[in-house]
This record gives structure tokens, sequence and C-alpha cells, in this order.
């Protein structure tokens, strides 16, 4: 009952989004009471994304780096790129591969702590990679190796910092203690071209206080080890807007992030970064589902914990629902939970999801704000998958950036319809 390979599973996605066929249609809501689908419906919204995308270019006071491991898309990738995010967070060779023939023009930086030697050397030698992050004696030997001990690298060193303002940790896989980082800075300032410090307060931080918290330990750390600093990168942790998780403005994160970089002592040309993926890809995907059975406030859909509904289901994650019906519903709101297509009882998301109480079999409902990895981490296991793609021009289910939105003229619901070809 495990999931297949994480490679596989890459492969497998990004030659789904590749393999496209277009056709057009009318609303979401026509998609689905028009083609009455009978397996799961993704729909994208490059609008979304695009949008996104400028808020970090004209607002985040710095270089804004999309984490790709949140949604591996080539069309997003390539929205986000013309709408000027240009350097990318790739962790894996295969990521490096996938942002350099979708957008070879991007700058990527290597981003994951520990690096196969290999992955490091075709990074480097074949597609150009300069930037790279450890928090080692080890990776940066290796980085080193690789390399044939290149003198025109970046390399970030990750400092562990605390995830106790976000909703997932990554406070225990990655990052040097505060105590053990000198010596790693030093010799990286020796072995790098420009230094940097880099951290992750963990995924949908919820407070600005994560990141003023986190330069602080920069702060110290920078001064234990005497070094010149030429990056401060935040991370990633820019939260998204769901059900229970409603976060202050961006602008407040921005701002705090701002003030306390300001006052770091780093290079007077030093460059401040961030890496946002579920805060540029979240609001890109939903999914229309069928309701296959109801047992009380369970309702059995054709998608779930091996699809794109992984979060749901294996921490608790709430995604905002839709009915969707020619006619609204006029019952009451009732709390339900989802079970999956599969054989799997862990098949099961707990919710609850809001919905009108006579939902019924064969009514269908968008999961909304499934961008960030839902699409990413989709499978085929026991035969479900979801088989078309539909491009859709209205707004998301929720948005944190309402003030741009309110002045887009995306309020008549079009689709575009990509029927996903299958793998030979």
């Amino acid at each position: 009952m495990g999931l297949p390979p994480q490679g596989s599973l890459f492969r497998q996605n990004v030659f789904h989004w590749r393999s496209l066929e277009l056709h057009k249609h009318h609303s979401a809501l026509g998609v689905a009471t028009t083609l009455n689908p009978v397996a799961p419906v993704t729909l994208i919204r490059p609008q979304a994304a695009a949008r996104a995308a400028r808020f970090f270019v004209e607002k985040f006071p710095g270089k804004s780096l999309y984490a790709v491991k949140a949604n591996p898309s080539p069309g997003l990738i390539r929205t986000l790129w013309d709408s000027g995010i240009t350097h990318f967070d790739v962790a894996s060779i295969a990521e490096v591969r996938l942002v350099a023939s979708t957008v070879p023009d991007a700058k990527l930086c290597f981003m994951h702590p520990v690096k196969a030697e290999e992955a490091i050397a075709e990074a480097y030698h074949t597609y150009g990679v300069r930037t790279f992050s450890l928090d080692t004696m080890e990776e940066l030997e290796k980085i080193m190796r690789a390399t044939n001990r290149a003198d025109d690298l970046e390399l970030c060193v990750r400092l562990r910092v605390s995830s106790d303002h976000s909703e997932l940790s990554l406070a225990s896989k990655f990052g040097a203690e505060l105590g053990e980082v000198k010596e790693l800075l030093m010799a990286t300032r020796q072995a790098a071209d420009a230094l940097g410090i880099c951290f992750h307060v963990g995924s949908q931080a919820m407070s600005p206080h994560a990141y003023t918290e986190a330069l602080e330990r920069v702060r110290a750390a920078i001064v234990d080890a005497a070094v010149t600093v030429d990056i401060i990168d935040v991370g990633g942790g820019f939260p998204s807007i769901y059900p229970g998780m409603e976060p202050p403005a961006l602008e407040l994160y921005f701002d705090a992030i701002y003030r306390a970089a300001e006052s770091l002592p780093v290079s007077y040309s030093s460059e401040l970064w961030c890496e946002p993926g579920r805060a540029l890809s979240a609001e890109y995907s939903s999914l229309v589902v069928r309701v296959e059975r109801r047992r009380g406030d369970e309702l059995y859909i054709n998608d779930g914990a091996y699809g794109a509904l992984f979060d749901a289901a294996h921490i608790g994650w709430r995604f905002p629902v839709e009915l969707l019906r020619n006619e609204d519903s006029t019952a009451d709101m009732k709390p339900f939970s989802f079970y999956g297509p599969t054989c799997d009882d862990m098949d099961h998301m707990a919710g609850p999801f809001m919905l009108p109480a006579d939902v019924q079999v064969g009514d269908y409902i968008e999961i909304g704000m499934l961008g960030a990895y839902g699409c990413a981490m989709r499978t085929g296991f026991n035969g479900f998958t979801a088989e078309t793609l539909v491009e859709v021009d209205d707004v998301p289910m929720a948005s944190m950036y309402d003030d741009i939105a309110a002045n887009d003229p995306q309020e008549i619901r079009t689709a575009t319809i990509i029927p996903i070809s299958k793998s030979k």
C-alpha cells in the first residue's frame, strides 16, 4: 500500500502535464453538469498564479524563487516565468532538468541540503547551476569535489530555525544548529564566491513573527562567525488561505522580513531572497469530484489520499468545498467527511467539509486550493487518477490576493478542456 517511488511519480506527472490536447468548453459548472465526468477533473487557473507572481515580484523586497516541489507543472512554471519569476528553487536533478527544459534562461538554485554528488556535478557542468545549499562540512566537501573546486559558486548555509509558528514543521530534518554553524560558515566563506545563509520556518507560517525570530538567529550566527554574507534567503513558508487557517496579509510578512533583514550585519550589496511555493501555486488548481455514495455524513468521492487529497487525508488539511449544481441548494450547511475511491480505510479525509445537507449521489463538488502539493502528490494507485485538465477563467475559491483579484475582469466563467493523454 506504499506510494510509488518519487522519481516515478515525478516523471508520470510531468508526462501528463506535457501531453495535452486543447478543446473548448464553457464554465466550470458547465464542465460538471454537461460533461458528467466519471473521473476527477483538475481545474487550473493560470491567471491566479500570474497574479500571485506579480504580487511577489512587485512587493517582496528582494528576489523570489519559486519552490518547484509545490507543483512541477510546466505550464505553471511558464506562467510564473512570464509573470516575472526568474529564479527557481529546485530540490532534485529531475527538477533541474524540468525547469531548464521549460524556461532555459531561468536561474536555478539547488537548495536541497543533501544531494547526490552526481546530481551536483550534472547540475553544475550541464545546466550551469551555481547556487547550492548545505548544512554540513561533508556537503561542502561534496559540492567542491563535484564542481572541481569551482570559484564561481553561491553557497547558502542552511540554519536550523523554529517551526513553532507554522502548520507543518520543517525544523528537524535539515539545518545546522546555531552552536555548530560558526566553523561551517567560515569554511564556506573560503570556498564560495558569494556566501549566503538560508532557513525555512516551516510550511504555512501563520505569523510574520516566524521570520523575525529566524532572522535573529541569523544575526547571532553572522556575529559569531564574523563573516561577510552576500545572500540572506528567508526560504518558504508563506501561507495561503484555507478553512480555519486565515493568515495575516502577506504585506505584513514582507514588512517584518524587510525590517529585520535591514539591520543585519551583511555586505552592503547583499541580496534578500525568498522561496515561495504554496503562496504562488495554491490558487492555481482545484478539483471537481463526483459523489459515488453517501453514508450518513460520509461521502464516497472519486479522488482521495492517493490522488490530489494527500494532505487532507494524511495531515488533516481542510480545503474549501462547493457543491456544483445548476440551482443553488437551500439546505442548511452540514459537516461531512470524505472517503476516496481506493480499497484502503486510510483513504479517508476527515475534514470537516461544509456542504449543503441535501448533497447526494451523482452530485459534483469542487475542492479548492489544491495547486500546492495536490497535483504533485497524485498517484495512479488502484487505477484511480484524474483524466482531464481544464483551464478556467474564474477566480479561485479563496485568495490571498483579493485586492488584485477585484481589479481583474475574470468574473465570467469560461473554460478550456484539456484531456490528459495516457502513458504508453
